[in-house]
């Protein structure tokens, strides 16, 4: 199903980024990218709250 996202080359980057940049525009480019960024980071920190507390569970189990 998800197959063809491991075959994006350097001309299928560049088509989306053109795509991205006519769509948005140069003014609010920096925006959509800090805005992914936080969106990412919260992402990030949330994986590892879950992690974090699967390992507790985990630790309780074996005691």
């Amino acid at each position: 199903m998800f197959g063809f996202i491991g075959n994006i080359g350097p001309w299928e980057l560049g088509l989306i980024l053109v795509i991205v940049l006519v769509i948005f525009g140069p003014g609010k480019l920096p925006k959509v990218g800090e805005s992914l960024g936080k969106a990412l980071q919260s992402f990030k920190k949330a994986k590892d709250s879950d992690d974090d507390e699967l390992e507790v569970k985990e630790d309780k189990k074996k005691v």
